[in-house]
């Protein structure tokens, strides 16, 4: 600790982790109420919106826009208000102080109320190729994306209810989805598996590994270069789409053992937005977005959450004498 410089004692009425969409959104409103917000930028700042392109889903955009845009628009709405935001990594948090007390390795900072909004990271392959088409044909998101599928051939990477259930949902929109799988055994619950199997538009490929994904220099998705584990033969298969179905990691690691979390990491909300540990309120802190959804994971419903955590920051504070 003695290489951390700490903050002036002031001490903040709140800070925000996480500039995604519940972030931000948090920001607006916390703003709006003369509080503030200082809102720590991870390392992705604007969260998954960042990477995505055309947003045809977010009301108010009848003709959708860029991911990056809308970000954008939310940020300098909050920072019209008043929102600071500082680029930042949370080192270590203890919540249990009151003022809460957080270590940014390069300083200490102490707020009242604390928004933890810092999202969930979607898990990647990790292939090069995958990631420079991330927006043109790569998504990690079916809902999203599927619509621009339309009348395509599309694949999905996994073999757990996620998958399976993006592979349903993109048969609405594709005319072939290959779903594909590093083993022969799935992680899928059987009712999810065979009613994917069941369906005409849905083929299984199996004990099968993406080596890599065509198009980068189209810089649009033209297919995939696939190897079979167990007979070593190498193909080529062409489609317009590539959906990664293998889950998301929440980043909430650093609340461990101060915060209750399910059994992949999602912090266990209560009330839509409060912390609990071993089951008790955590007086001051609150979640919004995907770092405590696992479920809808959309850009409308981190804003919504975000605007929950923040009217209960309000609530808060005037019960506590702010």
């Amino acid at each position: 600790m003695s290489n951390v410089t700490p903050t002036t004692s002031t001490t903040r009425d709140t800070v925000i982790l996480g500039s995604g969409c519940s972030g931000l959104t948090a920001a607006i409103y916390t703003a709006r109420a003369n509080l503030k917000p200082l809102v720590i930028e991870g390392h992705e700042p604007g969260g998954q919106l960042s990477i995505t392109t055309l947003v045809e889903n977010f009301p108010g955009w009848p003709d959708g826009v860029q991911g990056p845009e809308l970000v954008e628009n939310i940020r300098k709405q909050a920072e019209k208000f008043g929102a600071e935001m500082e680029m930042g990594h949370l080192v270590s948090a203890d919540l249990s102080k009151s003022p809460i007390e957080l270590n940014f390795g390069h300083k200490i900072v102490h707020t009242r109320t604390l928004i933890v909004a810092s999202g969930a990271s979607a898990r990647w392959l990790g292939l090069p190729s995958e990631q420079a088409l991330i927006g043109h044909g790569v998504s990690s998101c079916a809902t999203c994306d599927g619509f621009f599928f339309s009348g395509k051939v599309i694949c999905v990477i996994g073999g757990g209810d996620s998958a399976m259930e993006e592979a349903m949902f993109l048969t609405r929109f594709a005319t072939k989805v290959y779903l594909i799988h590093r083993s022969a055994q799935f992680r899928a619950s059987k009712i999810m598996l065979d009613r994917a199997m069941a369906h005409p538009q849905i083929e299984f490929l199996t004990n099968t590994i993406v080596e890599e994904v065509l198009g980068v220099e189209e810089k649009d998705v033209r297919g995939i270069r696939i190897r079979n584990s167990v007979s070593g033969e190498v193909s080529e298969i062409a489609l317009s789409g590539f959906f990664l179905g293998i889950g998301h990691i929440p980043n909430a690691k650093f609340f461990e053992g101060q915060m209750d979390l399910d059994e992949d990491g999602y912090i266990k909300s209560h009330d839509n937005v409060f912390t609990t540990k071993d089951g008790k309120i955590i007086p001051g802190v609150f979640c919004a977005g995907d770092v405590q959804d696992r479920r809808y994971r959309q850009a409308i419903t981190a804003a919504g959450t975000g605007c929950m955590a923040a009217l209960e920051v309000e609530k808060y504070l005037e019960e506590h004498g702010r």
